[in-house]
């Protein structure tokens, strides 16, 4: 596996990096102290510019190289998640509730090793723009940082990032062209109804087997409303409702998630669901309001740059670690809005087998960080070489 030497050299000083950003996970669009020693770091290894203060605690870092070229902006997410851990490992969480459950504490070592190899060695034109957000598991700090005019002040022509993946072995690499992962909608209904004594269910309106219909009744939406073929997910995750074995409640609350790729399912998706909702509390007689937010659009990877990418990919891990044609999967990005800015694509890095992202016994494995800063560095040379 050809890792660059030179990254293969500083492997150690990723680690240490890694694991103090584990160990101070924050959270959002606060990522301050994160911010604050990425900068500290870029500085350090004499990057031209380093911006800060993007989407509240993002920034943005220029390298220059050699002559006139294109601009590539690389992109990293530095945020965590709001769960406690359960690693034991030494370096992990100090912060309770806070965890770096989805290797973004990675992602940023990894663009910092290849920012380091970069600047040192300068071998390509043009210039990189290093950029590191906050906030991509809530509100979508990609979408602020593109939003606050990024592609065009540093003036990016096209944008590419990783993501670690705990499901394929180390060093492996897996992309496609078009849509890698699904457009988010989340869903929030409140029935409401007449509460009361348990005893005496007539003088009540219960909103309980509203909500256990409607929970019942939303999946129709994927099963009976969606075509077989298409990729579409209704996943009621939170149904709340009472206090007391002896008392009606007033209301009950559901919640949960929409997944698709296709706009025209998305809207269908969201328009049965109002439709399904305002029928079953009509036949329940309780009311319901609904708050149906449209969030992460789909990332969907650009076909010539994704076969650039898969190449360079296989450049550092070999011909048969490369899938290409990964089958789409129904988690969300917000790198999608970066797409949808410029051209591009977003590859998982494999880094052994384990736990899931999102769960408490996750951790990044430092030794995919050399290969995914090999990766980024190589990236930008091939792309935009020294002319002769």
């Amino acid at each position: 596996m050809p890792v660059v030497n030179r990254i293969a050299g500083f492997a150690e000083d990723m680690t240490a990096w890694r694991r103090h950003l584990h160990a101070h996970p924050e959270l959002g669009l606060d990522c301050q102290q994160t911010a604050a020693f990425v900068a500290d770091k870029l500085r350090g290894f004499g990057v031209d510019e380093v911006h800060e203060g993007i989407a509240r605690s993002g920034l943005v870092a220029l390298i220059r190289g050699r002559g006139p070229g294109p601009v590539t902006g690389l992109r990293a997410d530095m945020d965590a998640l709001p769960m406690d851990e359960a690693t034991g490992a030494e370096w992990a969480s100090t912060v309770p509730g806070r965890m770096h459950a989805c290797g973004h504490d990675g992602h940023t070592t990894m663009l910092l090793g290849a920012a380091r190899y970069l600047a040192e060695t300068r071998n390509f034109s043009g210039a990189v723009a290093l950029i590191f957000q906050p906030a991509e598991e809530t509100i979508g700090g990609g979408r602020l940082m593109v939003e606050e005019g990024i592609m065009d002040r540093f003036g990016i022509d096209e944008v590419y990032a990783l993501h670690t993946d705990p499901f394929s072995d180390l060093g492996t690499f897996g992309t496609r062209p078009g849509p890698i992962m699904a457009a988010v909608d989340d869903f929030e209904i409140v029935l409401t109804g007449r509460g009361g004594h348990a005893a005496y269910p007539h003088d009540c309106v219960d909103p309980v087997p509203a909500a256990l219909s409607l929970g019942l009744a939303l999946q129709t939406i994927a099963s009976r409303n969606a075509s077989p073929l298409a990729q579409l997910v209704v996943s009621l995750t939170t149904v709340q409702a009472g206090s007391a074995m002896n008392v009606i409640p007033n209301s009950a609350r559901l919640a949960g998630t929409v997944r698709s790729f296709d706009p025209e399912v998305r809207d269908m998706a969201e328009r049965r669901l109002r439709e399904i909702v305002a029928g079953q509390a009509a036949s329940f007689g309780v009311t319901a309001d609904v708050d149906y937010q449209r969030n992460y659009p789909p990332t969907v990877n650009h076909a010539a740059q994704t076969a650039f990418a898969a190449g360079i990919a296989r450049d550092v891990a070999g011909q048969e670690a490369v899938d290409a044609e990964l089958a789409p999967e129904m988690g969300a990005e917000d790198f999608s809005y970066m797409l949808n800015a410029r051209p591009g694509a977003f590859l998982f890095l494999g880094q052994g087998k384990g736990p899931s992202v999102h769960h408490p016994e996750f951790d990044f494995n430092d030794a995919a960080a050399p290969i995914g800063a090999s990766f980024f560095a190589r990236l930008v040379e091939r792309r935009q070489p020294v002319a002769a």
